[in-house]
């Protein structure tokens, strides 16, 4: 629907926008990649990524994309979620319904502000959206940092895949629109671990407590869940993450050395 307006223009999107990433998970029908594409050009944001989607985009994506062709033709494909988002330092799963995976949960509005806060220190972000009929599941939610919830009517909440990334790319808009550009800093700042450093070291420290015998019989899931959230909350940079993982492959070495006295 075209509308007339004598209004200037709006402003394009700050450069920060390239930072930020739609992310689609398991897409069953190829129209609805052309209407997120659709609806992600309209609020200035052109990085689409594609998680194995059941078809690849297709004559009905390109028409329904409605003149976002770039968009559909720049798009990423990859196998896995870890692999879309893995030079990310945020990444915001969209969820319908609360999970047995403890995340916080943000408003529309609060990812929008956290995702372009991130992208303007010059952070990967990524906003993902799973599968039409079942959305994400519990491992893919478990590489995100915060869900997103939509309010919808509760009564009646069935909401469109391209509607849902509308609604969130809305949000990016106002906040890339409304944020004060960050000002220049004489320190070199330390590059944040990206979301593929972060999963390394979690899956070394799950490695390194099984070694020590932290959990005395106990299952890990539980503590390496709140262990991970706790982490991720630091907000660690790439060289924090490199100083534990040195931590931690000393007190492997030192488990390693005790075994074998033990044996001896």
């Amino acid at each position: 629907m075209s509308t007339e307006s004598q209004s200037p223009p709006p402003a394009a999107a700050p450069p920060s926008a390239d930072r930020v990433r739609i992310v689609l998970v398991g897409t069953q029908h190829p129209g609805n990649i052309g209407s997120a594409a659709r609806a992600m050009k309209t609020m200035g944001l052109s990085r689409l990524f594609l998680v194995a989607p059941e078809k690849a985009p297709n004559t009905e994506s390109y028409a329904l994309a409605a003149g976002a062709d770039d968009v559909l033709a720049a798009a990423t494909t990859c196998a896995t979620l870890a692999e879309a988002v893995a030079d990310c330092r945020l990444v915001l799963g969209c969820t319908a319904r609360s999970r047995r995976i403890a995340l916080e949960e943000l408003s529309p509005r609060e990812a929008g502000e956290r995702a372009v806060a991130a992208a303007n220190r010059g952070d990967e972000v990524a906003l993902v959206f799973g599968r039409e009929r079942t959305g994400l599941d519990n491992d893919e939610l478990q590489l995100c940092h915060a869900s997103v919830h939509i309010p919808a009517n509760p009564d009646y909440s069935s909401l469109n895949l391209a509607a849902a990334v509308q609604v969130l790319s809305y949000e990016l808009r106002l906040a890339l629109l409304a944020a004060t550009p960050p000002q220049a800093s004489s320190e070199l700042r330390e590059p944040p671990a990206s979301h593929a450093e972060m999963e390394s070291f979690f899956a070394q420290l799950a490695q390194t407590l099984d070694a020590i015998d932290f959990h005395k019989g106990r299952a890990p899931e539980s503590a390496l869940r709140k262990l991970r959230r706790m982490f991720l909350r630091a907000e660690l940079d790439a060289r924090e993450v490199r100083i534990l993982r040195g931590v931690l492959a000393d007190a492997q070495r030192m488990a390693m050395l005790a075994g074998q006295s033990s044996r001896d």
